[in-house]
């Protein structure tokens, strides 16, 4: 069996207003292992970004574990768990999400300067990762100078700059069209044989979801794994 990067259990999440509360997820189980590719599916409203907040530490569950490369996030302060999330994890929007002021050096490397990197040796990573994207000679282009599949290269750049554990990626796509987004995915999957990092993408995009290693569904607030071609 392949080393478990993450895995969550019987995970919960319940929005309070009020007297009003709302579950969003119930009982979900996940497993992913190290290297793998998994997309999540399902229709808009049914919590996948919930989800993905949840497992990036970016929100606090109602109930259940989240474990990802050996710790525990919920038992961590955020002092700690800041720091374990630049480190361990990336992140991918469907909006990129680049600082506009900056170039697409600068911003690849911000997260390698957060860390306290040289910079020096951050912009050596950094030109490195832009030479595997095909993006160099755009290094000092701003965010606005770029086209929206430039735009969302780098930005996938900057996610796996840092050699994280695990790749969170909501809608990757979801903001190109249909030739850009293929050429998107297909930098997802090189670069994931590259540097072999792990991948959970949330996604409508029915030929990316068929790409990777494995597929589960959202349906009524939990996941299911998708046993078949998903269509």
């Amino acid at each position: 069996m392949n080393e478990v990067i993450l895995e969550c259990k019987n995970l919960g999440r319940i929005f309070k207003s009020g007297k009003l509360e709302v579950e969003v997820l119930k009982n979900v189980n996940l497993r992913l292992e190290k290297s793998q590719l998994l997309a999540i599916v399902g229709p808009s409203g049914s919590g996948k970004s919930t989800l993905m907040h949840l497992l990036g530490g970016l929100d606090t569950p109602s109930s259940g574990q989240i474990n990802i490369a050996g710790h525990d996030i919920l038992k961590m302060p955020e002092s700690k768990l800041s720091g374990f999330r630049n480190k361990t994890i990336g992140f991918v929007y469907q909006f990129h999400h680049l600082l506009p002021e900056f170039a697409a050096l600068e911003n690849i490397c911000m997260p390698l300067w957060i860390q306290g990197m040289e910079k020096a040796i951050a912009k050596k990573k950094a030109e490195d990762i832009l030479d595997k994207i095909g993006l160099l000679s755009r290094k000092e282009h701003r965010p606005a100078e770029l086209s929206g599949g430039e735009r969302q290269r780098i930005a996938i750049a900057r996610a796996l700059v840092t050699e994280p554990e695990i790749i969170l990626a909501d809608e990757p796509t979801g903001n190109l069209d249909g030739k850009t987004a293929d050429k998107v995915f297909d930098l997802i999957l090189r670069l994931n044989q590259d540097i072999g990092t792990a991948m959970i993408v949330v996604t409508h995009d029915i030929n990316l979801a068929n790409r990777m290693d494995r597929v589960v569904e959202f349906k009524n607030k939990t996941l299911h794994a998708v046993n078949r071609r998903y269509e």
